[in-house]
């Protein structure tokens, strides 16, 4: 009943590439038959729908299945990745998992019972309704992860209308809302879903050459990765049509060097969040950060602050472990500040990211992106440091490049101040910086601030 559309696309499409997992290609006939083979396990094993079931798995021929094989059975799915392991006794305590299901690397399976009995309010109302259900947690950076409450009912909605079918890397997570996305947006157009063994720009860049990908969803933080490594230079990549990035602030020198090398690749922004679903964007150009969002099942409004905020069809039931963050009126309170002109808007950044200098308004990602026109400078991560004075002054930590190994430190700030100060306004340019080595993102390929 639920997935009954992408069966039809499966029987449409059984000869041709569903999925490239392992070097080895498995087809949309292969596919079909693996979820009617999921389903008749779930009905040996006597899952009943309303379970809530924790699936511990990266994108696998076996793991997809799986996931519309528990829609059909309107279980309610809470994915994790090894990304998240240490949190995984938080995750089944927050979100009342009865069973876990992990899938192995070979892709074979196995089944925890637990003896935990789900009651909450949001459980409840997806299980009197028989609909699946399908729990997200944010990334939990300020503290404990959020678990938001989806219905997949309608979260399937947007992906019964047809569209372009691509072969598309599940770059972004198994157990994120962009990875869903792709995960789902592929699998109903008849487009090959291509996994990838981790996501260092060479593998993920070989992938594109070996098996012609040619939509690559990512984030900033791994565009910047693969210019830096100059990965780009060791592969053909000239099947790539579309990148597509979102999840974070793109520094615009970062876009400008994209799009200098790669004229002829499409970027597109992307918008969306753990709580509403992806919208629907367009952005002004390949080289702009403007973009228009909404689409059909979205809208949008801002502020007298300039915050973003959606009522979105797709959006969540509400938090398992938090207020509801919707306004008295349906609204979404998204939490970033965007500028305005005409129907494009542009994301700033976090509200709660945004640095206060005796007043003035300092966006991290804006100072990222002048630091990061300088060669040596591999990344770049911008806070706040408190001043009796003028409550905040502008500090930075710098990873840089190895071009830079017996250097004079002293010698390369002076040279990022000078260049800070020529493109920024005083208040802006960072007093302090501080060299650390390790990386500056997360293993989803988002910049972690220490803020």
């Amino acid at each position: 009943m639920f997935i009954d559309f992408f069966l039809d696309v499966f029987e449409t499409h059984k000869k041709q590439d569903a999925i490239v997992w392992n070097n080895t290609i498995f087809s949309y006939g292969w596919l079909k038959e693996k979820v009617f083979s999921w389903q008749q396990i779930l009905k040996e094993t006597n899952i009943q729908p309303g379970t809530v079931v924790m699936v511990e798995a990266d994108y696998s021929p076996s793991s997809i299945a799986l996931l519309l094989a528990l829609v059909e059975n309107a279980a309610i799915v809470v994915p994790i990745t090894a990304s998240v392991a240490h949190k995984k006794a938080e995750f089944i305590d927050t979100s009342e998992v009865e069973l876990v299901i992990s899938i192995k690397p070979d892709d074979s399976y196995k089944m925890t019972h637990l003896k935990t009995q789900a009651t909450h309010e949001h459980i409840a109302t997806l299980r009197s309704m028989n609909i699946p259900g399908l729990i997200l947690f944010s990334s939990g950076s300020t503290g404990k992860s959020k678990a938001a409450v989806h219905d997949v009912a309608k979260l399937l909605e947007k992906f019964k209308v047809k569209r372009h079918a691509l072969r598309a890397i599940t770059f972004l997570l198994y157990d994120h809302i962009g990875g869903v996305n792709t995960l789902l947006y592929t699998l109903s157009n008849g487009g090959c879903v291509i996994t990838v063994s981790d996501r260092q720009p060479d593998t993920v860049l070989a992938t594109v050459e070996k098996f012609n990908v040619e939509l690559l969803p990512t984030s900033p933080t791994f565009i910047n990765l693969m210019l830096i490594s100059e990965a780009y230079k060791r592969h053909d990549i000239s099947s790539l049509k579309t990148v597509t990035y979102g999840t974070e602030p793109m520094p615009e020198s970062v876009l400008t060097r994209f799009n200098s090398h790669f004229p002829k690749i499409k970027l597109l922004q992307t918008y969306g969040l753990s709580e509403i679903g992806i919208l629907r964007s367009k952005s002004e150009s390949s080289s702009s950060l403007w973009m228009k969002v909404g689409g059909e099942g979205f809208e949008t409004r801002i502020t007298e602050d300039n915050i973003l905020e959606v009522k979105a069809l797709s959006g969540m039931l509400g938090y398992m472990n938090a207020p509801s963050p919707y306004t008295e009126d349906g609204w979404f309170h998204t939490g970033d500040e965007v500028e305005v002109k005409g129907d494009y808007i542009k994301v700033l950044g976090r509200k709660s990211e945004i640095i206060n200098v005796g007043g003035q308004k300092v966006y991290p990602a804006e100072v990222e992106s002048v630091l990061l026109q300088l060669d040596f400078v591999s990344e770049a991560e911008v806070y706040g440091m408190s001043n009796a004075l003028l409550g905040n002054v502008i500090a930075c930590k710098i990873r840089l490049s190895e071009s830079t190994e017996g250097q004079d430190k002293k010698t390369l700030k002076i040279e990022m101040k000078k260049f800070c100060k020529k493109h920024l306004e005083g208040y802006q340019v960072p007093v302090k910086f501080h060299f650390d080595h390790s990386e500056q993102f997360s293993s989803r390929f988002k910049k972690q601030r220490s803020l």
